[in-house]
Formats: C-alpha cells, sequence, structure tokens
C-alpha cells in the first residue's frame, strides 16, 4: 500500500481506502454487524488507514463498527464521518450551527470517541456553502477539541470550488471516476493551490465499471439502484454515477476493451483514479471481505498507458460528456 498526504489535514493516508455506505447503507442488505467487522478488519489488514462512514449509513450502527474495530486495533486508522443528512426535508433551510452540533455530539457518542479525526458535510444544499456561520461553527467544535478537521462531501464541482474559499476546509469528497471525468479539469488544480485533499467517491459507478453487470442484472427493492435512478430519493449522481443503465452497459463494454486479457474491469477503473496525484485517496465500498482485498489490489497495478488514458477520455466524449458535464 502507498500513502498520500491528506491536504491540510497532515495525515498519510491510504490511496485506497474504504468507504462503508455498502456495510451500513441502502444498497438492499440489512445491517450485519458480523460481516462489517470482517470487511474493516480486513481492509485495515491491507493496509488502509482511512475510513469513510456517516451517521446516515443504517442510523449510525455504520459509525459504531468502524469505531468499535478501530479501538480493537493497534494501527493509526483514521475514521472519516459526515452530517446533515439527517436534515429531513433535506433544505438549506434546515442547517443551522445548532443542530449540526448536535448531530457531532451524536456522532461522538455513537463511536464512542472524545473527538473525530474528519467531520465532512454531507452533501447540502448549494445554498449552505453561502453561509460563513456554517462553517465558523465547525472552528469552536476544533477548539473543543471534537474535531481535528472539517471537509466537504460535495455533489458539484462549483460546491467545492465555494468550500475551499473557507480556509477551514481541509478536504473535498466528490464522485470521480471513468464516467465522471469534470473534476480533474475544473476542480483538481484548485485544490492544489488551497492544500486540499481530494477523496474520490463512487470510483466503480455503482458498480457498472465491475464489468460484470449486464442487461439482465437486477438489484432488490431496497437498493438505491432500483429505487433512486432517476434521482427519487437523493441526487441522482449517486447512482451509477447519474448516468443511464443502459448507456453505462454499452460504455463499460468499450473500457473492457482497452484492458484485453488483464485484471478486473474494477481494479483498472480504481487505478485509472489514482493516474491523478491531487487525488488523496480512493474509497470503494464492499460488502464481502474478498472486495475489500481485490480493491487494494489495485493500487499494485502498474500505470495506465498513454492509450489507455485517452481511450477512457474518448468513452467519456462518446457516452457522457454533453449529459453529465451540465448537471454536476
Amino acid at each position: 500500500m502507498q500513502y498520500r498526504k491528506l491536504g491540510k489535514t497532515g495525515f498519510e493516508v491510504s490511496e485506497v481506502s474504504l468507504g462503508t455506505w455498502q456495510v451500513g447503507g441502502r444498497w438492499g442488505e440489512p445491517f450485519n454487524d458480523q460481516n462489517a467487522e470482517q470487511i474493516i478488519n480486513r481492509a485495515i489488514d491491507m493496509g488502509i488507514n482511512f475510513i469513510d462512514t456517516a451517521d446516515v449509513y443504517s442510523n449510525g450502527l455504520s459509525e459504531a463498527a468502524v469505531a468499535k474495530v478501530v479501538k480493537s486495533r493497534s494501527e493509526r486508522v483514521y475514521i472519516a464521518t459526515k452530517c446533515g443528512r439527517q436534515i429531513q426535508p433535506h433544505t438549506a433551510e434546515g442547517y443551522t450551527p445548532e443542530r449540526l452540533v448536535g448531530y457531532v455530539e451524536e456522532s461522538l457518542s455513537n463511536m464512542k470517541r472524545d473527538t473525530i479525526d474528519l467531520i465532512q458535510l454531507h452533501c447540502p444544499p448549494t445554498e449552505v456553502y453561502s453561509r460563513p456561520e456554517i462553517f465558523e461553527a465547525f472552528d469552536r467544535l476544533k477548539e473543543q477539541g471534537k474535531i481535528q478537521n472539517l471537509g466537504v462531501s460535495v455533489e458539484l464541482v462549483d460546491e467545492a470550488l465555494m468550500a475551499m474559499k473557507y480556509p477551514n476546509v481541509t478536504t473535498v469528497q466528490v464522485i470521480f471516476n471513468m464516467f465522471r471525468l469534470k473534476p480533474s479539469r475544473e476542480l483538481f488544480a484548485a485544490a492544489r493551490e488551497n492544500n486540499c485533499g481530494i477523496i474520490a467517491r463512487v470510483p466503480l459507478a455503482s458498480g457498472l465499471l465491475s464489468g460484470k453487470m449486464n442487461a439482465s442484472t437486477t438489484f432488490s427493492p431496497d437498493d438505491h439502484r432500483s429505487f433512486n435512478r432517476n434521482g427519487e430519493a437523493f441526487d441522482k449522481g449517486e447512482t451509477f454515477s447519474g448516468v443511464d443503465f443502459e448507456t453505462g452497459l454499452e460504455a463499460a463494454e468499450e473500457i473492457k476493451k482497452l484492458f484485453p486479457g488483464q485484471e478486473s474491469l474494477a481494479a483498472w477503473a480504481i487505478r485509472w483514479v489514482l493516474m491523478f496525484p491531487e487525488v488523496s485517496t480512493v474509497i470503494p465500498g464492499a460488502s464481502r471481505p474478498d472486495q475489500v482485498t481485490s480493491n487494494t489490489q489495485a493500487a499494485a497495478l502498474p500505470k495506465l498507458s498513454e492509450a489507455q488514458m485517452q481511450g477512457v477520455q474518448e468513452v467519456y466524449e462518446k457516452y457522457f460528456k454533453s449529459v453529465v458535464e451540465p448537471l454536476w
């Protein structure tokens, strides 16, 4: 495992880390504490030292499971969690410093910890980024020792650029994969200038880039890939990166041709993300321990060739650019 600096946090984090939405979230399976512990332990065994969770993942059970395992280990493992998505309806008016402070307190209780390594605003409405009092609230939490760093998880590149104007924002979490190239052109340079860490999420486009799906693939009714394809529950960009399922399958088949007879497409999709030095870490999820192993092995793959990088660019421009870029 290789490690990269996570912006102004100063943390040296594993370039492939673990996202726990699948461990405790809307992927069609009930939360299983034993499976969660196995996944998290496997991640640490593989050299992962950065784990991303959120208070809404199985109503705090994911936070609790992550913290429990990390406490049982001797390795230094950084925990990042998120707050704000509990606000329903999820509107800018619902965001108040008092409410967010309360959520931080709840996360500390869920994890039985005195401090949070990285707390992130969880994809708030765009208007929230124009409210300094929201960001100032986290300065007070840091002074109190309850958090170490503040970050944001965003839907839009423009939201990331707005957030980085606040000096206490140390990281930006953004969807970045072979089907969502806009951040590399419009965000990464600004992140570098602001010494802001980039956490790349949804690297496999909700499984499209695993290379294992086809037109017959089905999902359970409780899986967001069933109920949120058009943004019925939250931003549709979180599901298949916002692209049409059938189009995504067709594009994935073209991507496969760039890596004939080699490792799984998923591994190459993760390796592609790591080709960008501005990315501090990529956080693929896992529903089984063996998926953690295969995800981390992606870091050991050789660099993509110029022809492969250009091939990905061409597939993106052919299938997605005109649809994806105006929305996110």
